[in-house]
């Protein structure tokens, strides 16, 4: 008996590290097969996006007193949703817009020598009170205190801690000017009347940027540059801004000049002449002047605007206080000329909503749709419903053909609903290609209705005429 045992645990012995090997064939072969897989079709059902879009015009029903057009239409596409006055949550789609913004500001402001950091946003008051802007700011600034009892503000701007980065290198050389430093951060202003969404807010994301020149003359040079990658920003979202000259306000400094996207909603009153480039904003006229200071014939026009942007020339007010400075070429210390150079990140959002949209539906600039193309199936159990197959196929083959749309394309999955529902939800969404999987996809070529949100163009294509209408999309 103890023989025969001995000769079934060698043979067990024996065919132990053949299993183990076709065991761990079988996990390499999974395992390949896993790294192959096609990434899971986007499907709107699973999308976190707690939407109120059957109460359109039913303001009372939304939380929040509805103030403007763009607040109305995010609240009610679930892309943002209140948290306290002035606070917001921003919900997946907005951030996918706000990742998208970031990354083309951080293309404009690098292709210009900018270098992202990130500052504090906790900011000690003796910083503040250095520059005299801890009382200049009054109210405005969010103030508190940690448990020493020392004294801290939520930074609005930056212009005093940068500035003290920089003044502790004392070893910048004029060779590393001009020096441009900027941030996309969270920024607190304590707003009296916080309204319009994120038009006007307690809490958003700002960019910051701060230049370091060598002289005054190189300083304005940097200023302009940074004018002119503004001016490309918004052409490249398709949005007509306005550089009007401003005020230099609690800020300070020489020189100022605002972005505003003219707006019938707008807070701000500018005046621009019809006759030549120059425009202004009130604050800096002459009270009851009309006609145009540049070119001496012109009238001057009121309008209204949402400023998106404000530039300054500072000067050597902040490098002064703080002692930034930078070797000269004879290596003596010589104090730096400062710009700095503001964009509202979530302002941009709201506003090229507010210009772009009908009053029953989002229209985003391109660059900034949260998904470029929605695929909509049949419904369930209708007449068409044996081409629903196609509609995930499509968007697997829009995202294996064109590798700049993955991840842009979605499939509307709630089949229950009727096509023309779901074609007023992906109206008011702003999609900005819709394609309809129907009636013209049984044919021998399948054909699919294709609805351009932008122009409300509608085209029938076959898949290889789809694929090289949204292969042209722009993408960041």
């Amino acid at each position: 008996m103890e023989a025969l045992m001995h000769q079934v645990c060698q043979r067990l012995l024996r065919r132990l590290p053949r299993a183990l090997t076709v065991q761990s064939r079988n996990h390499s072969s999974c395992a390949n097969h896993h790294s192959r897989h096609i990434p899971p079709t986007l499907l709107v059902s699973r999308l976190y996006q707690p939407s109120n879009l059957r109460d359109v015009g039913q303001d009372g029903r939304l939380p929040g007193e509805m103030t403007c057009k763009s607040q109305r239409l995010m609240q009610q596409a679930g892309l943002i949703h209140p948290s306290s006055p002035g606070c917001y949550h921003y919900l997946p789609a907005t951030v996918r817009s706000m990742e998208k913004l970031v990354r083309l500001i951080d293309q404009e402001m690098q292709g210009i020598g900018g270098q992202k950091v990130d500052m504090p946003s906790l900011c000690s008051a003796e910083l503040w009170k250095s520059s005299e802007r801890w009382d200049l700011m009054g109210k405005e600034l969010f103030r508190l205190q940690d448990r020493h009892g020392a004294d801290y503000c939520l930074g609005p701007t930056h212009e005093e801690a940068v500035t003290t980065l920089v003044a502790y290198q004392s070893t910048l050389s004029y060779r590393q000017l001009p020096l441009l430093l900027y941030q996309i951060t969270r920024k607190f202003r304590d707003e009296p009347k916080p309204r319009f969404g994120l038009l006007r807010g307690r809490e958003f994301y700002m960019k910051d940027m701060y230049s370091f020149d060598m002289s005054e003359e190189a300083a304005y040079g940097t200023y302009e540059s940074v004018c002119q990658a503004y001016t490309r920003l918004f052409s490249r979202l398709g949005l007509r801004c306005v550089q009007v000259q401003a005020d230099t306000g609690n800020i300070g400094g020489k020189l100022s000049h605002e972005f505003q996207l003219p707006a019938d909603i707008g807070e701000d009153r500018l005046l621009v002449c019809g006759t030549c480039s120059f425009s202004a904003n009130v604050e800096t006229m002459s009270p009851g002047r009309t006609d145009c200071p540049q070119c001496k014939t012109g009238a001057l026009v009121e309008s209204k605007g949402i400023e998106v942007g404000h530039t300054f020339y500072l000067g050597t007010k902040y490098s002064n206080i703080f002692n930034a400075n930078f070797n000269n070429p004879q290596n003596k210390p010589t104090i730096t000329e400062m710009g700095c150079f503001g964009l509202g990140v979530t302002r941009i959002l709201a506003a090229a909503i507010e210009v772009m949209s009908t009053e029953e539906g989002i229209r985003w600039p391109g660059l900034l749709a949260p998904y470029q193309v929605c695929v909509l199936p049949p419904k369930k159990g209708s007449k068409v419903d044996e081409v629903a197959g196609l509609a995930e196929e499509l968007v697997h083959t829009l995202g294996e053909t064109l590798p700049h749309l993955r991840g842009e394309v979605v499939l509307d999955d709630r089949t229950l609903m009727t096509i023309g529902k779901r074609l007023k939800d992906a109206s008011r969404l702003g999609y900005p290609y819709v394609v309809v999987v129907g009636q013209d996809a049984l044919e021998e070529t399948p054909r699919f209705e294709v609805i351009c949100q932008q122009t409300g163009e509608m085209m029938f294509l076959t898949k290889d005429g789809l694929v090289d209408l949204v292969g042209r999309i722009e993408t960041i």
